[in-house]
Parts: C-alpha cells; structure tokens; sequence
C-alpha cells in the first residue's frame, strides 16, 4: 500500500531544496566573506595591525575601549586609526511642568584610517548611532541610564567602524613585508 507523503515530511525536504538552491545562486554572484579564514585569515590580521590613537574624554576611552576589544592591541602597528567623536544629550518631550521627559544621546566618529609607512589615508569615513532616555524623577536612576547609553552606543559605532575597516582591508593588497 502506498502512501501520500505527509506535510510534515514535505516542508522540511522542501526548506532543504530551497536552501541548497540558494547557497549556489550566492556563489554565483561572487559574494565572499569577509574574514575568510577566520581569526589566521588576512582581514583578522590586517585589524590586528590597527593601532588606536587615544581619544579623549569618557567617552573617547569607552571608544577606544570598544575598538581594541574588536581589533587587539595594535603592538606591531601597520595602521594607525584616528577618531574624533561628537557627543551630543538633547533633552526632547517637554512635560506639562516645563520638565524634560525624554532626551536622546547621540554618539558620532569621524576617523581616518592611515597607513603609518607612507602616511596615506586610506579611509576617512563617519559612523553613528543614537539612544532615547527616559528621564525620571530619580537624577541617579537617570544619570546611570544616560551612562548605559554612552557606553551601549560606543559598542554600537566601534561595531560599524570595524566592519568599515575590515571592508577597507579586505580591498587593500598585502604589502610585501
């Protein structure tokens, strides 16, 4: 006796088939991952060499923080990374009592990439985000939380300066050493 194959047996055949059909239309279209290779491929090496110039201020330490734990220490430096940040607390949503409500952080790099041998730029790009804060009665509750947004916000920005860094790498030949 034969029988129908049952829905439950089709969808995961069919997610499958669709999946492989997919993963061939991408190598089609010459997408490649960035860190190829993993943590020895030639991106993770290249971020390796970034050294991070000090940035000044909390927030600039929070930054540099952020990107060294992205990057590592720069010790044998080929890059050098200059950031200048722009930190801005607005108060918005004024209540009934002429109090503010609500203001927003936001947090923006400018930063150049720089090959230390030659002193050429090879990337002068910015990277930003922003956070919304509920301002209560409590100032402690709302100076931690403004706080938490500054270093939230610095994790958030190191992530796109990274991944901007790591793109630019990824197009730079490898120099002879």
């Amino acid at each position: 006796m034969c029988r129908a194959a049952t829905p439950s047996l089709i969808r995961p055949a069919l997610a499958l088939a669709v999946m492989l059909a997919m993963g061939g239309g991408l190598a089609a279209c010459s997408l490649q991952p960035l860190y190829p290779g993993g943590g020895n491929g030639a991106v993770a090496r290249g971020l390796a060499n970034v050294a991070v110039s000090p940035i000044p201020g909390r927030d600039g330490w929070l930054m540099r923080e952020a990107l060294a734990a992205r990057m590592g220490s720069g010790a044998n430096a080929r890059y050098r990374l200059d950031v200048r940040l722009d930190d801005k607390l607005e108060g918005l949503g004024l209540l009934s009592n002429n109090t503010v409500g609500r203001e927003r952080r936001t947090l923006r790099a400018r930063y150049q990439l720089i090959d230390v041998a030659s002193g050429a730029i090879l990337l002068d790009a910015t990277a930003g985000s922003d956070a919304g804060i509920n301002v209560v009665s409590s100032d402690y509750a709302t100076v931690a939380a403004e706080q938490t947004a500054l270093e939230n916000l610095s994790h958030t920005v190191a992530d796109a300066i990274v991944a901007q860094v790591a793109a630019r790498l990824n197009a730079t030949p490898v120099r002879a050493r």
